[in-house]
């Protein structure tokens, strides 16, 4: 990874679900209650740009404690995050999501750690602490 110029810390020890981990995200880049997405493909616009994003691209998010937000955004968190999506998405979406449903809750499949790790990784601006 080159050197970049601005960092922008999660106190993954203050991560409990994904919605806190938004607040935290959006405190981080844009100060108290600031906004930086609210879901998973807001959260990947905001990354590419244009939205919320700090005017220099140059920049990562330093997760802290990561560890604590593998565990705390692990099988349950993401069991809960797809049983509420398959509730909100679109009917000729729901069998795909009850199928991611029931992986996970057999415990195999991506977490939404990893999902948010992925889409950081998507954009170079994970580091991991």
């Amino acid at each position: 990874m080159t050197s970049v110029t601005g960092v922008y810390v999660i106190d993954g020890a203050k991560v409990t679900t994904l919605e806190t981990l938004w607040d935290i995200i959006g405190s981080a880049v844009n100060g108290p209650r600031g906004y930086f997405g609210s879901g998973l493909d807001s959260f990947n616009d905001c990354l590419r740009g244009g939205f919320g994003t700090p005017d220099d691209d140059d920049f990562v998010f330093e997760w802290r404690n990561h560890e604590n937000s593998s565990r705390n955004l692990g099988y349950a968190e993401t069991v809960r995050q797809l049983e509420i999506r398959l509730q909100r998405c679109h009917p000729a979406n729901r069998s795909a999501v009850a199928a991611e449903l029931r992986a996970v809750q057999t415990g195999t499949g991506p977490t939404v750690f990893d999902w948010l790790v992925d889409i950081l990784t998507e954009h170079d601006k994970p580091r991991l602490a």
